[in-house]
């Protein structure tokens, strides 16, 4: 099961630091290169710069009236969500389709039932889930 992580590229857990605006400040994220090209991609389904998609994250999640004391963890969390998104099908696995044009609420409401059924299982002793 290790190789499977050890022997990826090395370059994917590097960290890189980008500078931006944010509503005219100024501001710098640091993070592993795998979760820039993970934004990079999503910013690339929308047609927006990586840049644009954290501007627009940020706006969004102040407007819903979320606490970001740590909003790079926030970005790590984005990236993460849109790949198991995509690994469970609710995500369309083609950069053709916008993320704008998904069925959010819909998604969404499986994505807890997901999390749920498995927190459940995963809450289980060993040797139920032997049988």
């Amino acid at each position: 099961m290790c190789q499977l992580f050890i022997g990826a590229d090395s370059d994917l857990w590097a960290s890189q630091s980008k500078s931006l605006r944010i509503d005219g400040v100024a501001t710098s994220i640091r993070m592993e290169n795998f979760f820039w090209q993970t934004l990079a991609e999503i910013a690339f389904r929308d047609n927006m710069t990586v840049n644009q998609v954290i501007t627009r994250l940020y706006h969004e999640s102040i407007d819903a009236e979320h606490d970001l004391g740590n909003f790079t963890s926030f970005l790590r969390v984005c990236c993460a969500r849109y790949l198991s998104l995509m690994a469970a099908g609710e995500v369309p696995d083609t950069l053709d389709e916008p993320l704008g044009n998904v069925a959010a609420e819909d998604i969404l409401e499986r994505e807890r039932a997901r999390r749920n059924a498995m927190t459940a299982r995963l809450a289980e002793p060993a040797s139920a889930s032997l049988n």
